[in-house]
């Protein structure tokens, strides 16, 4: 059950509904399947891309991994111990469950039910994901989505930063007719804007329409379009292609996406863009760069510990018992990909 909802969609701001005599309907180009992979300590994800989908082709997205939904017993929950990041940031989006987080500059916090995480690595960082204290010692629904988004050339060692989006923050939408609820993130949709601030211009909604409703959005044409199924089954597109459960679909040029839940139930999907980078990619574990050289430097930084250290009390005998990644960083089994995006 998505943790920021509405009992009457009616009260909400309405998107307008395109005008199909000035606006062209974006073409499905194509729906893959997520595929399945574990992460982190041990825990299964479901990873839209990359994989199948080529990095260009969702420019300036590097990486979709979604969690559950499932339930979790007690003590059960797994999250991602110490690890690095640089070149990039990381959305964390948690629908069921808590996410707890801390990091090389001493900041930390919960990420609770409906509320967003926005991390940029930029020049370096280490952290620390895992459950809540809360939900590993009681167990319960677990949802959660996390992306990556790239950054420019010129913003890859930018200074670190968190931002806590808020669930009451969100701002709530609907569609012309109530069908729909929208909840926006971050970016501009309709002449809305969400409050994640971002460094690469790209628009992040999380939506949830009734059974049989349809659902008209107009959309950035310099921008690319990216639906991920969350739960349910529905349709995309003018042509109608169907989607269900972890299905990512990929859309065309226009100025609008069209999108339609089956009748049998409410689909609940992301829908996300952003204006391509185009820029090269290099990639390496937990390191996005743009040149070889670059991530030598990042591997080094971090053997080095110029990508910050480990809170000494996480190094105690009484912390939570989290294997050790470090060796995760430079194994040749980890990808060591370039490319233009």
């Amino acid at each position: 059950m998505p943790a920021v909802t509405v009992e009457d969609t009616l009260v909400l701001p309405r998107v307008p509904r395109s005008d199909p005599t000035f606006s062209v309907p974006r073409p499905v180009t194509r729906v893959v399947k997520a595929g399945n992979t574990m992460e982190g300590a041990g825990f299964p994800v479901r990873r839209a891309f990359p994989g199948l989908v080529p990095l260009v082709d969702v420019d300036p997205f590097l990486l979709l991994d979604h969690v559950g939904p499932a339930t979790a017993a007690p003590g059960e929950s797994k999250g991602a111990p110490w690890h690095p990041h640089r070149g990039f940031e990381t959305v964390t989006y948690v629908l069921d469950g808590g996410v707890a987080h801390e990091d090389s500059t001493g900041g930390g916090g919960v990420i609770g039910e409906g509320e967003t995480q926005w991390m940029t690595a930029g020049s370096g960082i280490q952290h620390d994901e895992r459950p809540s204290d809360d939900h590993f010692r009681l167990g319960g629904p677990t949802h959660a989505v996390q992306l990556w988004v790239n950054l420019p050339p010129a913003l890859k060692m930018t200074p670190p930063r968190y931002q806590a989006i808020d669930r009451d923050a969100v701002v709530l939408l609907t569609s012309h007719d109530g069908g729909a609820l929208i909840r926006l993130i971050a970016g501009e949709l309709a002449g809305f804007e969400g409050p994640g601030a971002t460094h690469t211009p790209i628009t992040y909604s999380h939506i949830t329409l009734a059974a049989g409703a349809r659902l008209e959005l107009p959309w950035d044409r310099h921008a690319n379009a990216l639906i991920y199924t969350l739960t349910g089954r529905g349709s995309v597109g003018p042509d109608e292609r169907p989607i269900d459960d972890g299905h990512l679909a990929m859309f065309g040029d226009g100025d609008h996406v069209v999108v339609r839940a089956s009748d049998t139930g409410p689909l609940d999907l992301l829908l996300i863009g952003g204006r391509p980078i185009k820029a090269p990619i290099v990639h390496h574990g937990p390191f996005v760069m743009n040149t070889k050289a670059e991530i030598r430097q990042a591997i080094e930084d971090y053997r080095s510990g110029r990508l910050g250290q480990i809170p000494a009390h996480q190094l105690s005998p009484n912390a939570r018992p989290r294997p050790d990644t470090s060796s995760g960083v430079t194994s040749p089994s980890r990808n060591d990909s370039e490319g233009a995006s």
